[in-house]
Order: C-alpha cells, then sequence, then structure tokens
C-alpha cells in the first residue's frame, strides 16, 4: 500500500465487483483517511461468505463499482478524532451489523433492528470512503472487507482477545453470529428439543453447533450435497437426509414421530421454506434465515398455525449484539465448544477469489479466508 494525493488516504489492493454478476477483480483503489468515528483497520483476514456472491449475482441494492466482503479480522492502524471505544493496535472483528448507538432500540441493545443504520456512514457531499480515479467505489455493508484495509465506522468493530487466530476469528462475524444467534437470541433451543436445519453451509452448520452447544436431544440436518451432510455430522448433527434423494418432511416425521419443535431454513428459497414449516410438530416454530430473491413467497395454511400453535419468523443475523456476543464466542472457541477450526477449510489471496467461490457453489469448502492480500 501506498500514500495517495488526498492527505492522510492511502492505495490499497482490493477486489472491485464493477457489474452484475462480475467476478472479483483485484485492483488498486484508494482509502481515505478516517474522520469522525471512523477506524482504518489492516486486514489479516476476511472470509468469503455466500452471501456476497449472491447480492452481486442479483445485483439488488448494490451500486457499481462495489468492493463486498464483511467477515474480516484484523488490526487497528489508524482512529478518527471521534472515536470513543477503540485504541490503534487493538485486535478486531468486523459486522456487518450497523447500529447508531443512540436510538431506542440500540439502547435496548436490539442492534440488528436500529432505526438509523446510515448514521455510521458518510454523508452526501463528504468525500468517498473508497475511490478509484476519483471515481466513488461503493462498500459493501459499510465495510468493503476484501481489501488490504478497511475504513469503517467504529460501531460495526468488536475488539478481541489479540491471541486469537485471525482466520477463525473473521468468520465469527457473520457466520457465527447468524447461526449462533438464531439458536441462541431467537429461538432459545432448550435441552432435549429437537432441531431441523434446511442447508448446511457455514451458517447452518453454526445452527447445528449452537444446537449442540443448548443440549438438543435430535439434530437433523438437510442438505442436497453429501459432502455437505457429512460436515453436518461433525458438527454434531444426529441425523442427515438428502433431500434431492428423499422428501425431508416424510423423512422427519419418521424420525420425530411427532416433527420439530424447531426449523432453521438457511436457503433462502420457497421450497425449503415450505419444507421447514411442514415439519414442525405442536407448538413448532420455522425460522426464516437465508436470503431470498425478492418476491419469495411461503403460504400458509392460517387453521393449520391455529389448530398446531405454529409460528414462522423471519430471522436477521441472528439478531445478535455483536459488542456482547463476538467476545463470548471467542471464549467458546477457546474452550473447545464452537468449531471455527473445521469451519475455516481454506485460505487463499486475494486473486483466488473466483475460484474459491465456485468450489463454495459445488460444495467443496464451508469458509475460504482471504489471508493474502
Amino acid at each position: 500500500m501506498r500514500g495517495n494525493e488526498r492527505e492522510g488516504s492511502v492505495s490499497v489492493r482490493a477486489a472491485v465487483v464493477t457489474e452484475v454478476g462480475g467476478g472479483f477483480t483485484p485492483m488498486e483503489v484508494d482509502v481515505d483517511a478516517p474522520t469522525g468515528r471512523e477506524v482504518l483497520v489492516d486486514v489479516r483476514a476476511s472470509g468469503l461468505c455466500h452471501s456476497d456472491l449472491h447480492v452481486v449475482e442479483m445485483g439488488h441494492t448494490v451500486t457499481f463499482p462495489s468492493v463486498r466482503g464483511h467477515e474480516i479480522a484484523g488490526v487497528i492502524v489508524a482512529l478518527g478524532p471521534d472515536v470513543r471505544d477503540l485504541r490503534v493496535g487493538d485486535h478486531v472483528v468486523g459486522c456487518l451489523v450497523s447500529w447508531c448507538g443512540d436510538c431506542e432500540p440500540c439502547r435496548a441493545g436490539r442492534r440488528t433492528m436500529c432505526r438509523r443504520p446510515a448514521a455510521t456512514l458518510r454523508s452526501a457531499g463528504e468525500p468517498p470512503r473508497l475511490s478509484r480515479g476519483g471515481v466513488e467505489i461503493t462498500q459493501g455493508n459499510g465495510m468493503a472487507g476484501f481489501a488490504e484495509q478497511v475504513l469503517t465506522h467504529e460501531n460495526q468493530l468488536t475488539a478481541i482477545d489479540p491471541t486469537m487466530p485471525f482466520a477463525q476469528a473473521a468468520v465469527i462475524g457473520c457466520s457465527v453470529v447468524t447461526g449462533l444467534g438464531a439458536v441462541e437470541h431467537v429461538a432459545k433451543v432448550a435441552g432435549g428439543q429437537v432441531v431441523v436445519v434446511f442447508g448446511c453451509g457455514g451458517v447452518g452448520l453454526n445452527v447445528i453447533n449452537g444446537a449442540v452447544i443448548a443440549g438438543a436431544r435430535e439434530i437433523i440436518a438437510v442438505d442436497v450435497v453429501d459432502a455437505k451432510l457429512d460436515w453436518a455430522r461433525r458438527f454434531g448433527a444426529t441425523q442427515v437426509v438428502n433431500s434431492r434423494r428423499d422428501d425431508p418432511v416424510a423423512a422427519i416425521r419418521e424420525i420425530t414421530g411427532s416433527g420439530a419443535d424447531h426449523a432453521f431454513e438457511v436457503v433462502g428459497l420457497s421450497t425449503t421454506q415450505q419444507q421447514a414449516w411442514s415439519c414442525l410438530g405442536v407448538g413448532g416454530r420455522a425460522y426464516l434465515m437465508g436470503m431470498s430473491a425478492p418476491g419469495t413467497e411461503l403460504v400458509i395454511d392460517t387453521s393449520e398455525s391455529h389448530r398446531m400453535q405454529k409460528a414462522v419468523e423471519q430471522v436477521y443475523l441472528g439478531a445478535t449484539d455483536p459488542r456482547r456476543d463476538i467476545p463470548r464466542y471467542v471464549e467458546l472457541y477457546r474452550a473447545g465448544a464452537l468449531l471455527l477450526d473445521e469451519l475455516v477449510t481454506d485460505t487463499i489471496s486475494l486473486d483466488g477469489m473466483d475460484e474459491a467461490y465456485a468450489a463454495l457453489v459445488r460444495g467443496e469448502t464451508l469458509r475460504s479466508v482471504i489471508t493474502e492480500f
């Protein structure tokens, strides 16, 4: 990285997407100097979350050119003048939850329901945080983590134990807080209950891991890829169902006898959402967590839901409070309860992103993490 013409700014290497469905192309971009409560982070690890690929392929809510990436871990190298909670040299984990800290939900600890998330961004008329040749580059989720350095609001960062390995720390900020958070904060899974997980990627495996920690009696994993079902068993699934070969609802009924207490849908498809709803027993709850395309619908027979006392809930990022949850998840990893070594299946360079994403789509990897830029 090097300095450029704007005082205090630097030129760094980042993976830029220039169009809908375009690849992640490494190139030099300019990162502005931190102002206000902004923090500049030297990125040591950046995880490849499927949601970034999904957003790029759909082009939904994205202004191009853009730098994506929101699972980061690194070291703070510079601070804006108004930063309150962090220091240069802190090891931090980034999280895509943007929260102002001042609205009623934020004050109550419900960070994912912040009413003013744009307060963490620069205002119109201010220079962009990222640019190339004078052209603004938008930041994915206010982060832009597929880069050597990240400039973001301090509320999107949480300080962690500096002895925590960076690659494992990075995946906590999305995959873990979303999956484990849904089990803890939304479903509140209890010992002896039956849990079903539709979709065994990074988030789904953290749901399984969370259900193990909660003491679930039966954990049933559903996917169409046998390799992912093998991973699900390693993370604690007691039964697996390949829904390409078998009807998952019938299989779950046969295994449980009465249906599931909790069904987590981590795919975002109408078919799997309907299956999650249909596999529930009396008093069961379905949690929709996968990123759906606009227009995706779930049809519910309200007579059945009334009689069976079933319910469905949309879950966003595990209802996490990053400052509360991320340090605790670091400790769960230290205690051997959170399987992050198993989750990080590959470390790659910035130049290898397109192939790593292709391998993720094929079901050959769980989480690839960029450690070379």
